[in-house]
């Protein structure tokens, strides 16, 4: 995800933080400290960073019950508005879909049966958490009840959603279930974002947009990957492309891309091998910091995923996703580059689909 930053490694996922989860934080403390002095925003900010600690363990609830189906979770980001864990791909089967969405909220029960039962938290209202007559622990524990009630609302890509879309799956295709379930999201997030508005509460407005978005997006995802089904790599790839050199300079790319319609070049080694991926981003942005004359392979992406030509599209699509890659190349026995797969083409074969449909 753009504009998170790793910050270590913990149960064998990377550990990232966006970087507006700074912002808020210095909201929190700069409003408690105008109310109430130095000591009201540090035990604010102690208690936002103790409450996201919750969010994290949440998150690997969900992380380590994937891996348990043989999932992996190459990293969790951690947002203002809570915690996402990356899977590789979904559980096939929709029972194991929903023990991983419900794993994280287990996880939030079992901090607050700790808080309750072992440190003696009592059970404060979440409305009133910013009291002052209310305990540290009495908040917390408070505010993880809260999330578990939360994140089982419904509303698709939340936990309860994912277990929505899970039993719809029992009974019709998986992209249907998401469709439908996208929808009720969709439809949760636009009441959220009127109430938002009501009451004046902007983090629900924030709420509301994430939902709707990400939502669209799991929806879209979903689609892609029923498309891709039965399919080969070879039925999407592009064959027809300019490629580069490493040491090509930025200024060849640059002419490359006003002349031809590409918006990433594969950038080959002297054997015809994938060495990388030379971004239009990536081209502007050495631009912008005049580069014009360095070579290509400095500013190319790497690690791009490949896969035979007889590869099914769908396996294809779990190889992008996983490495977070611009495409997948498409390769023959020797190794040598021969096409290569993107989000738009990909988009393409899609919309030609469902026009034939």
């Amino acid at each position: 995800m753009t504009w998170s930053f790793p910050i270590g490694r913990l149960l064998g996922s990377e550990l990232r933080v966006h970087a507006t989860f700074f912002l808020l934080l210095a909201w929190i403390g700069a409003v408690a400290w105008i109310e109430g002095g130095a000591a009201a925003a540090a035990e604010n900010v102690l208690f936002v960073l103790a409450l996201f600690a919750c969010v994290v363990a949440h998150e690997y609830g969900h992380a380590l019950m994937a891996r348990r189906y043989g999932i992996a979770t190459p990293d969790i980001t951690l947002l203002p508005i809570g915690g996402m864990a990356r899977l590789t791909r979904l559980p096939d089967d929709p029972r194991q879909e929903i023990a991983v969405a419900l794993a994280g909220p287990a996880v939030n029960v079992a901090i607050w049966a700790v808080l309750t039962f072992v440190f003696g938290a009592g059970l404060a209202e979440v409305d009133r958490i910013e009291s002052a007559g209310i305990g540290f622990l009495d908040r917390l524990a408070a505010v993880n009840l809260f999330l578990v009630l939360f994140n089982l609302l419904p509303a698709f890509p939340m936990d309860g959603g994912r277990v929505l879309r899970a039993l719809l799956a029992m009974r019709m295709a998986r992209a249907r279930a998401t469709k439908v379930a996208a929808m009720l999201g969709q439809a949760m997030a636009f009441g959220f974002g009127i109430l938002g508005l009501v009451v004046g509460n902007p983090l629900l407005l924030l709420i509301a947009v994430f939902v709707w978005f990400a939502a669209a997006a799991e929806s879209g995802d979903a689609a892609l990957r029923d498309a891709a089904r039965g399919l080969a790599a070879r039925d999407a790839m592009i064959t027809e492309f300019q490629a580069l050199a490493r040491d090509d300079r930025l200024m060849a790319a640059a002419a490359a891309l006003i002349r031809t319609t590409q918006h990433e070049f594969p950038v080959l080694d002297a054997e015809g091998r994938l060495a990388g991926f030379l971004t239009r981003a990536a081209l502007l942005r050495a631009y912008a910091e005049g580069r014009q004359t360095d070579r290509v392979d400095s500013v190319m992406a790497t690690g791009i995923p490949t896969v035979p030509l007889t590869a099914r599209l769908d396996a294809a699509l779990a190889a992008m996703a996983e490495a977070q890659s611009p495409a997948v190349g498409v390769t023959d026995p020797s190794g040598r580059l021969l096409g290569y797969i993107t989000p738009e083409n990909l988009g393409e074969l899609m919309a030609l689909r469902a026009a034939r449909a």
